[in-house]
C-alpha cells in the first residue's frame, strides 16, 4: 500500500532534489530519488546493527573456530 508523505524543504534542498531527477539523471522523478535515499539509510541501518551484533558476540565471547568462509557454507 503506498502512501504520500508531505516533506516541505527549504528552496536550496528543493532545487538539489529536482537537479537529481530528469532526463539526464539517474531518477526519473524526485520521488525516485527520494525512495532510493530511504533505502539507502535502510540498508545503512541495517549493517550497522550486524557490526553491534558482532561486538556484542564479541564482548561475551561468542565467538567460533569456524572461518567465515566455513559459517557460510553452513548456510
Amino acid at each position: 500500500m503506498s502512501r504520500s508523505l508531505n516533506v516541505p524543504l527549504p528552496k536550496p534542498m528543493r532545487e538539489f532534489v529536482n537537479e537529481q531527477a530528469g532526463e539526464d539523471s539517474l531518477y526519473a522523478t524526485p520521488s525516485e530519488y527520494i525512495r532510493s535515499l530511504v533505502r539507502q539509510d535502510m540498508e545503512a541501518k541495517g549493517t550497522v546493527v550486524h557490526v553491534l551484533t558482532g561486538l556484542d558476540d564479541i564482548r561475551h565471547d561468542r565467538l567460533s573456530d569456524n572461518s567465515i568462509l566455513d559459517i557460510l557454507k553452513e548456510d
